[in-house]
């Protein structure tokens, strides 16, 4: 009789993350089967209901509480969806014997204070930058730095509550608007403090790649077309191939390389943001998980490459071949443009028909309230575009979005009298 031993990929997920999905779907193409670690005993996600329950503000206890729970299962693979799970997932995968990053590693690609020093301590180039602590008076604790600076939480992503200031007024005004982005930290120090530094001119880049038992390969590297000066740094479209030079690309993919060794990262997923100057390429910030929301989906346009099921095969230690992206291919994340309750989105399906458009994707629903950055950390949705040239996607991504019109009707709080 034979004996069938059932593989299963533990998904360490917040309970309603967008990224579930795929992972499911391509872990089931692989023939695996997921298991779902979160937080929370009564998500209405099927997988996370019938998963694991832990708790993601007691590390060493989720820990525990895992290795516990699956000690009967055959686990071949542990993913962390975004930069609040992946240090739990690298301390699961380490208890496991599975490959892994270091969770100190990890840690240092979700706190931007540990990353700072950590690239600062290994030689890496990194804008002049001090820690705030809101508990004291601001202006003295940042004299050195010279504005303009921008100023940011420590643990979030989305550009939510990064601002550039370019005065000491304006510093004072946006430390206290950060101070109460941060309120709810679970964390007193998270809650109490944030992260200023001298603001980097130049372009801005994004870095897909991927480590393999310590080797960097690039997937792509997108432009963003949109200037992101500031005041806040709402992404809209990323687009590939890069019109960066070889000699710029270079520069950037060698950037990445030292932070990724200085961070202490050997393999899984890897997105990096970088500013590009004449100075030569900084990091922003470096993540040990793949490119944020929906828009991984940007890579499998036209049979390109599975982001998911690429990222499952890092976990497993497995070696693969990458196919090259033959179009030029991009993504616009939907600004939220006001606060207030979504009516509607007007214009969907002309969006749709314009020539180089793929899909359009609107994931807030009717009756949801709606926060711009730098409160908010969301978009209203995508579009997706590829065609002969990068300028051509842009082109579409443009005049697609130039359709949609956003209906939102004002919120009103009622108090009990």
């Amino acid at each position: 009789m034979r004996l069938i031993i059932t593989s299963f990929v533990l998904l360490v997920a917040q309970p309603y993350s967008y990224r579930i999905a795929p992972y499911v779907s391509a872990a089931t193409q692989l023939g695996l089967n997921v298991i779902i670690a979160s937080q929370g005993e009564n998500s209405l996600v099927s997988e996370v209901k019938q998963g694991i329950n832990v708790d993601f503000s007691n590390l060493k206890q989720a820990v525990a509480t895992l290795c516990t729970e699956l000690k009967e299962k055959t686990i071949v693979a542990v993913i962390g969806c975004d930069d609040s799970t992946v240090e739990l997932a690298a301390s699961v995968a380490a208890c496991l014997d599975l490959p892994h990053n270091p969770p100190l590693a990890t840690k240092f690609s979700s706190r931007k204070d540990l990353a700072r020093s950590r690239l600062q301590e290994a030689g890496c180039r990194v804008p002049e930058f001090a820690l705030i602590n809101l508990s004291h008076p601001v202006l003295g604790q940042c004299q050195q730095l010279k504005f303009p600076c921008v100023v940011k939480p420590l643990y979030l992503s989305a550009s939510q509550g990064v601002i550039r200031v370019d005065s000491f007024e304006q510093l004072t005004r946006g430390c206290e608007r950060i101070r109460g982005i941060i309120k709810n930290a679970s964390d007193l120090f998270l809650r109490t403090h944030i992260l200023i530094e001298r603001y980097l001119p130049g372009v801005e880049i994004a870095f897909e790649g991927y480590l393999l038992q310590g080797a960097l390969t690039v997937l792509a590297i997108f432009d963003k077309p949109d200037p992101l000066e500031g005041p806040f740094f709402e992404e809209t479209i990323y687009v590939t191939p890069t019109r960066l030079t070889d000699q710029q690309q270079q520069q950037v993919f060698s950037c990445v390389q030292e932070a990724c060794h200085a961070y202490g990262l050997v393999t899984g997923p890897v997105h990096a943001e970088l500013r590009v100057n004449k100075e030569g390429a900084w990091i922003l910030e470096i993540a040990a998980r793949t490119i944020g929301g929906e828009c991984s989906q940007v890579f499998s346009l036209g049979g390109g490459i599975e982001l998911e099921q690429m990222v499952i095969k890092l976990a497993m230690g497995r070696d693969f071949k990458v196919p090259a992206l033959e179009t030029a291919r991009g993504v616009m994340m939907i600004p939220i443009p006001k606060k207030g309750l979504l009516r509607r989105v007007e214009g969907v399906w002309a969006a749709s028909q314009v020539l180089g458009i793929e899909k359009v994707d609107i994931i807030i629903r009717e009756g949801n309230y709606l926060v711009p950055i730098p409160e908010g950390n969301g978009y209203l949705g995508y579009l997706f575009a590829q065609g002969d040239s990068s300028q051509a996607v842009v082109a579409a991504l443009q005049e697609a979005f130039s359709h949609l019109r956003v209906v939102t009707a004002p919120a009103f709080s009622l108090v009990a009298e």
